[in-house]
């Protein structure tokens, strides 16, 4: 039903094999440390404040978290080093 709606209205779905995760190892990364460093840490008082404190924290996971697989600096820093 959900892909013969996906269909009906003009939407290409994209997906891989059934079941595994480790195709979108990147996302499920992400999504992980989006949980463990965000949604676990504190109590949202609305979904307006979940969305504000959302776009904080992709601020800083792109322009100030360091992860040591980029050489120690974040990734808009590491962006700019390989151009």
């Amino acid at each position: 039903h959900y892909q013969k709606m996906l269909k009906d209205k003009g939407i290409r779905q994209s997906m891989s094999r059934k079941g595994n995760c480790l195709d979108n190892a990147c996302a499920e990364n992400f999504f992980g440390l989006l949980k463990t460093e965000l949604l676990y840490l504190q109590e949202f008082t609305s979904i307006e404040h979940f969305i504000s404190e959302l776009h904080a924290y992709i601020e800083w996971y792109n322009t100030k978290r360091i992860k040591l697989k980029l050489d120690g600096m974040s990734p808009i820093e590491y962006k700019f080093a390989a151009a």
